[in-house]
């Protein structure tokens, strides 16, 4: 599967562009490697079968930056070109957030957050108590951890040995009001997480090579956290660390520039 991070972007800035709405391409731009890495080399799943029981299952907690995931879908088949087009518009299934939709792959319905990485520790509960081996993988965000469900969840990970789940973190420093470190300093997030009982991997987030270093590295009887330090709107010079670009709206003109910036990578 041809998967690749340049791909992805530029799948993600079509969405946005053809849509002719403010969405939020900054935060979905800066998980763009996370992701391409879990579907590309990692996760278990058969799109011919999205149903499959055995398929390993993928929550975005940090629902708001869907652009990204369903980027990441359409390259691996699970979404058709044409339906892709439809996002944003009257009826159809491709919506802001996230809605459940297995026949795309699309494992749960999203909005406020805090509640993925919930939804994520029961499956993979579930599926201990099953005796099933596929993984749980649940995306967060750092504004996110502001959330005390987000606590909540990884206590009771760690308390039940959940070592089928990992939680990404895509660390990009901002969030809707600004820098995250100016309302509630996160800056030793692994270090609580650590404390709560994870196993914590801190990785480049645009590295692929330690993204899959990460993913592939055993913790055997705990849950496992992946930090991903990242760039919000990595990518596109103009939108790198500009918090303008948490929720704002494409024209064609800054579209083709910024599709030019991608081309240079190719």
């Amino acid at each position: 599967m041809e998967l690749t991070a340049i791909n992805v972007r530029k799948r993600i800035l079509k969405m946005a562009n053809n849509c002719g709405r403010s969405t939020h391409i900054g935060g979905s731009l800066s998980m763009v490697e996370l992701l391409t890495v879990l579907y590309r080399d990692m996760m278990s799943y058969k799109p011919d079968n999205p149903s499959w029981d055995d398929r390993d299952r993928f929550i975005l907690s940090k629902g708001h930056c869907v652009l990204a995931l369903y980027a990441v879908l359409g390259e691996c088949g699970l979404i058709k070109e044409q339906e892709m087009g439809t996002y944003l518009q009257d009826g159809s299934n491709f919506g802001s957030h996230p809605v459940m939709d297995l026949e795309h792959g699309i494992e749960s319905s999203n909005g406020s957050l805090g509640q993925g990485i919930s939804m994520a520790v029961g499956l993979a509960k579930a599926a201990k108590l099953k005796n099933q081996k596929h993984k749980i993988y649940v995306l967060i965000g750092n504004g996110e951890c502001n959330e005390g469900t987000v606590w909540e969840a990884a206590m009771l990970a760690a308390q039940w040995k959940l070592d089928n789940l990992t939680v990404i973190l895509d660390n990009n420093k901002l969030q809707s009001d600004g820098y995250s470190d100016g309302i509630i300093d996160l800056s030793n997030v692994g270090d609580r997480f650590s404390t709560f009982g994870f196993c914590v991997k801190k990785v480049d987030g645009h590295s692929e090579k330690e993204v899959l270093q990460a993913y592939r590295a055993e913790c055997s009887g705990k849950p496992k956290i992946i930090i991903g330090e990242t760039v919000k709107g990595k990518g596109i010079s103009f939108m790198e660390n500009n918090n303008e670009w948490h929720h704002n709206r494409l024209t064609n003109k800054i579209y083709m520039q910024a599709l030019n910036e991608l081309e240079v990578h190719v």
